[in-house]
């Protein structure tokens, strides 16, 4: 069973799709991806990859991710490839909420050295992992919502014409 983390995001679906789908963002709000190499053209459509590498320098592996679900503003699900650490499956999850977003993120490792592993030894380091992930991942959308009502344009509360003869 899949390590699952859910938080509540301010902002809208939509914003935090917004930063799903540039893959040059990858290693800011994943936890353990140090720097990207590449993004495909075609990200974030299914089927593209990016390429970024994890650890720290000098002991990096590099890994491809690929989309194999892109439904915004509902759904992403990625499948990680990392060497000998294996491959895994993401699923990123998103609600609307009174108060924003519920973003529920679900992975698990299906192949490759983790996934010899017990669940009982993976899985709690994938939710706090995770749960980090979640945190960066709503500064990004946040911010991003932030700045997009600051670009909005205000509107008037008043009718010009309910001003009367003080306006003339």
């Amino acid at each position: 069973m899949a390590a699952r983390n859910t938080r509540l995001m301010r902002c809208t679906p939509d914003d935090l799709f917004a930063v799903l789908s540039d893959g040059w963002l990858y290693p800011i709000w994943v936890v353990g991806a140090a720097r990207m190499r590449d993004v495909d053209e075609q990200w974030p459509q299914e089927g593209s990859q990016i390429h970024h590498s994890l650890g720290i320098w000098p002991v990096m592996i590099h890994d491809e991710t690929t989309i194999v679900e892109w439904d915004p503003p509902r759904r992403m699900r990625l499948r990680p490839e990392a060497g000998i650490l294996g491959r895994g499956v993401i699923r990123i999850d998103a609600r609307p909420h009174e108060l924003g977003t519920a973003v529920t993120i679900a992975e698990e490792p299906v192949s490759g050295a983790a996934a010899l592993l017990p669940s009982l030894l993976w899985k709690p380091l994938l939710v706090a992992r995770n749960h980090e992930c979640l945190n960066r991942l709503a500064f990004l959308a946040e911010g991003r919502r932030e700045k997009r009502e600051a670009r909005e344009p205000r509107h008037r509360k008043t009718d010009p014409d309910d001003l009367g003869e003080a306006g003339s």
